[in-house]
């Protein structure tokens, strides 16, 4: 692994010489570099990225925090950690909303500043692995809805490579919330049926007595209701690909059908005593055992080898969690656009809190969750406290969640859990306000941009004193 670049700008030239000692022993796999001036560690980081930038606030050539605002305008993702002199928080505090990841108060202990410089490390090299795999992803083209490149993943890749080119008919299995959709697209859209429409039927989404009609079309009065001739779905496919979805939920009757077809390349409209040749290229998805069905007749054995040509596997969220990184940047970056919400970033604790967490509804559950903590998360940086906040809110306690995952109760009301999450957040922010600003209620209020009658307010209602934070 290639050493990590940490840059430290201050015009003490003695301490940057003692740093630039005694740093590369305490920090692993660093290559430090030190500036006493700004603007040449500035014109540094233009030529080559650093990973950490530790930045003192107060120089004379130019002010720490007009230096932050031009490192973020060249690299918006660098870490930066700030050196402020002591008395000065609330300085240090305006530097993190402008960016900086961190401050640590001069004189420092160097255990300290290891500390600090270890969590910022481990989050500047999170952040890059994320983005190079996101490139990764974006350039390979055919790929740019899929995200994730752990080897589960990679073989995925392959598979739809190597199969999109022809014309087999392919199984795509995987636990509800893996992307079957998202894999039958990408063959789709690979393939030299690209140029003419996908058509996706949902098989349990259609009334069993309506189903043959919409698969195989019918002629004008085949039937009471049937007003005008109906093409159906296999005819709408032709010289394309037709996805059925949830396929094990295809009633036996129409199975017979579709097996005919399969085998003679022709359908049958009802009302017509006219075949019609097809050149349908058939895609099937499902969640369910198969075997297990073929076992209680409800899925025919012939038709069960005629879809499974091939089989592509859509890995569950617990067999690719180092993905979980790539995804849950990517699901919150989309979230932002979509809400017009000020761009956010997961903390490094955050991060691990979703990888060790459960995902029963795999990517869709991640992507859901994602949404709800970048809608109730006040700050840029969501924090380990705000995933606790949001799944306790969601799925109750880790006590409660025992008992629902042992008992098999239902997750709570909507209302209920939406209620219940907006008080949490209310109490825990409010908490962390006032111990930020050591109970000052005036520059409390003016942080959270709301006015001191109403920040007074909130607190009497939750019964939160400012004396008990000074």
């Amino acid at each position: 692994m290639s050493k990590q670049r940490l840059m430290i700008i201050d015009d003490e030239k003695d301490m940057l010489q003692g740093l630039s000692r005694i740093l590369p022993q305490e920090l692993e796999n660093i290559q430090v570099e030190t500036f006493s001036s700004a603007l040449s560690g500035l014109e540094s980081i233009k030529r080559q990225p650093v990973d950490v930038l530790l930045l003192d606030i107060r120089m004379p050539e130019m002010d720490g925090m007009e230096v932050l605002t031009a490192v973020k305008e060249i690299d918006p993702w660098i870490t930066v950690v700030m050196i402020t002199a002591y008395g000065s928080i609330e300085t240090a505090v305006e530097a993190i909303k402008k960016g900086a990841y961190d401050f640590i108060t001069k004189p420092f202990e160097i255990p300290d500043l290891v500390r600090v410089l270890n969590k910022a490390l481990e989050r500047s090299l999170l952040i890059r692995e994320n983005m190079n795999l996101r490139k990764k992803v974006s350039e390979k083209e055919p790929f740019a809805d899929f995200v994730g490149q752990s080897p589960p993943m990679r073989r995925l890749y392959d598979g739809i490579q190597a199969l999109a080119g022809t014309d087999y008919t392919v199984l795509i299995r995987g636990e509800s919330g893996t992307g079957k959709e998202l894999v039958a697209r990408a063959l789709h859209e690979l393939s030299p049926r690209s140029s003419r429409r996908m058509v996706t039927v949902n098989c349990p989404a259609i009334p069993e007595h309506l189903l043959e009609s919409e698969l195989f079309g019918h002629k004008k009065g085949a039937f009471t209701g049937a007003e005008q001739n109906h093409t159906g779905m296999f005819l709408e496919a032709d010289k394309s690909t037709l996805l059925l979805d949830e396929i094990g939920d295809l009633p036996v009757s129409i199975q017979t059908k579709l097996l005919r077809v399969l085998q003679e390349r022709e359908v049958r409209p009802l009302g017509s005593d006219k075949p019609r040749r097809v050149d349908v290229r058939i895609l099937s998805c499902t969640n369910q055992d198969l075997e297990a069905r073929i076992q209680d007749r409800s899925f025919r054995e012939d038709l069960y080898y005629r879809l499974n040509v091939v089989t592509l596997r859509t890995p569950s969220l617990s067999e690719i969690t180092e993905d979980i990184p790539l995804l849950a940047d990517h699901f919150l970056r989309s979230v932002c656009n979509e809400l017009g919400l000020p761009l956010k970033r997961f903390s490094v604790a955050a991060i691990q809190s979703m990888m060790h967490k459960s995902w029963p509804g795999n990517v869709r559950e991640l992507q859901n969750f994602v949404r709800r903590v970048a809608l109730f998360s006040p700050e840029e940086e969501i924090g380990a406290a705000d995933i606790r906040v949001a799944q306790d809110s969601l799925y109750g306690s880790a006590e409660s969640r025992q008992d629902q995952d042992s008992n098999g109760k239902a997750v709570k009301p909507y209302q209920q859990a939406k209620e219940e999450l907006l008080e949490n957040f209310t109490r825990e922010y409010i908490t962390r306000l006032l111990g930020q600003t050591e109970g000052n209620v005036t520059r409390a209020s003016d942080i959270a941009g709301i006015s001191r009658t109403a920040l007074q307010k909130i607190m009497r209602r939750y019964e939160i004193r400012s004396e008990d934070f000074r």
